[in-house]
């Protein structure tokens, strides 16, 4: 099986299963052996999933403002647990493919392995959402119609994505290509980086 194809399959199993709740406070149970590729995958689209929800509910225009701010400060650690994910997904295919001999004019990618299958989970949130636009009784046929149109280039983009990734980690296992990883550093969440916050000490 494909890399693509395990993830697409797993991301949309975590899709459905967190809309078999749809609660962003639903405790995940994981089906996946801890520390597997199979888990991480799973885990990725769970964080994914819960804040696709949480940026629904903030985005209220009735929303009282104390819920706003702590559902701020959720998406803030949301973002920060994904990005750290994704990076200890690429330390996976670092340590995979370290063996590897790149070479002499391979070339590096524009995005990592791990940031591509980022989109690629992202891509299975947006497909279930549309579907269910597709799906909706109550709309009037133009919306069903331009509902449909995003639908097929969301399935377009899926194909190509995946066929994207499964192309990097073959060039990558071939020398052709090589990765890095690079932390993101974000600097707003690192109280000796964010002026606003060392300024306060």
């Amino acid at each position: 099986m494909k890399f693509s194809e395990l993830s697409n399959q797993i991301f949309s199993d975590c899709t459905n299963y967190y809309h078999t709740m749809d609660n962003v406070d639903a405790q995940m149970e994981n089906p996946y052996e801890l520390r597997s590729i199979e888990y991480y995958l799973f885990l990725k689209n769970w964080i994914d999933a819960v804040q696709w929800h949480l940026e629904d509910i903030i985005r209220d225009p009735q929303i009282d403002p104390v819920q706003a701010l702590v559902i701020k400060r959720r998406i803030d650690k949301s973002n920060q647990d994904r990005t750290d994910l994704v990076e200890l997904l690429d330390s996976y295919f670092l340590d995979k493919y370290k063996d590897i001999k790149a070479d002499a004019n391979a070339q590096i990618n524009t995005e990592s392995p791990a940031w591509a299958l980022d989109r690629l989970s992202i891509l299975a949130l947006k497909i279930y959402h549309m579907e269910q636009e597709v799906a909706r009784e109550d709309a009037a046929a133009a919306h069903i119609e331009q509902c449909q149109n995003k639908l097929n280039i969301l399935l377009e983009q899926k194909s190509d994505l995946s066929t994207a990734i499964d192309q990097l980690l073959t060039d990558i296992e071939n020398g052709k290509k090589y990765m890095k990883v690079y932390k993101q550093m974000k600097m707003y969440n690192d109280p000796s980086l964010n002026p606003v916050l060392y300024a306060k000490k």
